[in-house]
């Protein structure tokens, strides 16, 4: 008979989700459990955010020495070491995984090795023996989707491509979401020829359509290759490289194809539908306090429907540690919830786009403005171009934030307030941004929004 072992709350798969379930739940004194058969910290930071980020990065730092003589100061970018950008890419990772299993020790929380599998409503089994829960909450992850692709040789996913040891000389890129607009940006930074194959009319096509054609229009300024509207038909493959067809009849030549077509759900042979567990295209489904329909199990992260964002996972995590403890908190409104593409420029949104807003409120119904980076000082001096866009009920709140440019994504958090907190241009009277920054763009937005513009035209 298998050895059992009794917890509060198991935890199955230590990625963002898990762990920062694990992390609440031990916090409120509950005796946790933390099952995860590869490393703590999962796929965000070991496979996928810190490593990317450390590599975008790098390339920020090129392009910054490429653009280096134009204001004033010497030098000269003259390639990239592989090898020591890996070094530093894995440093990286390696103090944030140490500081991780630090905090999770701390916490009390027991971090169980292995492959876990549901095998029933209450248990899950790890190397045959059994680790009963009166809470069970689901957080496997995802993987990288490859459209039934053979992932060998130079066709490869972000897993493989985080890894490389050499700069392609040329890459195409199959699909122009956030994985794909990240890479591309990274190996256009670094030398490489970059097309990207999209099949949707938009690069970003999640983002408010007045930010993907900004993203197009840097893009090809970059150097940036791409097409929209154009469906994946096959690859053949070389030693020396790949010939990618589309159903138009086109061919594209390159060293690789990295395949960026999405995140699937991580639950196929996890026991979950044999448990009873309401299933959708491998989706756990949950309802909004991310109960599943078995009592007892709860379900957080890439798994659950919706945005496959690291920050999302520890949202709910923390939500479920607090509903399991008896804390009643209050649901999570998935339209707060940021967004950020780390590629240049920058895209950082949060709410509702002005397409889904005239949607739900009635074009008429809908203001918006944008206030351009032309005329934001801190903006001329990075030397980048965007704009911060408001969207608004007409005499009501703030719907939507959206902005492009460098380094915009640092200003998400004032966006996620004054959607969440549902503000008005008029909330923002007696407030001022400070100067020079690029955090002023937004206020000069809001300005603008509250029919008083300061430095841009009526």
């Amino acid at each position: 008979m298998a050895e059992t072992r009794e917890y509060d709350v198991i935890v199955l798969g230590a990625g963002s989700g898990g762990y920062a379930t694990a992390l609440r739940v031990g916090q409120l004194g509950l005796k946790v459990g933390l099952i995860e058969a590869d490393k703590v910290g999962g796929t965000c930071l070991h496979r996928g955010c810190i490593p990317t980020k450390a590599l975008l990065h790098a390339a920020e730092v090129a392009d910054e020495m490429r653009e280096g003589p134009s204001i004033g100061v010497r030098g000269a970018f003259e390639g990239i070491d592989m090898q020591a950008l890996n070094v530093y890419k894995e440093g990286v990772v390696q103090k944030m995984y140490k500081g991780l299993t630090g905090l999770v020790s701390s916490r009390g929380v027991d971090t169980i090795a292995g492959w876990g599998r549901l095998v029933d409503k209450h248990t899950v089994e790890v190397n045959g023996t059994h680790y009963r829960g009166k809470n069970i909450v689901l957080a496997s992850g995802s993987y990288s989707k490859t459209l039934g692709l053979d992932i060998t040789g130079r066709v490869i996913t972000s897993d493989q491509a985080l890894s490389m040891n050499e700069v392609p000389g040329s890459v195409i890129i199959l699909g122009g979401g956030v994985i794909g607009v990240e890479f591309a940006s990274i190996w256009a930074s670094y030398g490489a020829e970059v097309t990207i194959i999209e099949a949707l009319p938009h690069l970003a096509p999640n983002e408010d359509e007045a930010v993907s054609k900004m993203l197009e229009r840097s893009f090809r300024k970059r150097g940036i290759k791409f097409v929209t509207k154009t469906m994946f038909d096959r690859v053949e493959q070389t030693e020396a490289g790949v010939t990618v067809f589309t159903q138009n009849g086109k061919g594209y030549v390159a060293d690789y194809l990295l395949v960026a077509t999405g995140r699937g759900p991580a639950t196929a042979n996890l026991g979950y539908e044999e448990q009873g567990i309401a299933m959708d295209r491998g989706f756990v489904l949950t309802d909004e306090r991310l109960r599943t329909n078995v009592p007892g199990i709860y379900a957080v992260g890439d798994i659950v429907p919706g945005l496959q964002l690291a920050h999302r996972g520890f949202l709910q995590g923390i939500f479920v540690a607090e509903e399991i403890a008896g804390l009643n908190p209050r649901p999570i409104n998935e339209n707060y919830i940021p967004r950020v593409t780390f590629c240049n420029p920058e895209i950082a949104s949060v709410g509702l786009n002005q397409a889904k807003a005239e949607e739900v409120y009635g074009k008429d119904n809908v203001e918006t403005v944008e206030f351009n980076l032309a005329g934001n000082g801190k903006s001329q001096m990075l030397g980048t171009q965007g704009f911060v866009k408001l969207v608004r009920e007409k005499n009501g709140p703030i719907l939507g934030f959206h902005a492009i440019g460098a380094r915009m994504g640092e200003q998400i958090g004032e966006g996620e307030l004054m959607v969440a907190w549902e503000a008005s241009p008029e909330d923002f009277d007696g407030l001022i941004h400070a100067h020079p920054s690029q955090n002023e763009s937004i206020g000069e937005a809001v300005l603008a929004l509250a029919g008083k513009p300061l430095h841009t035209h009526n």
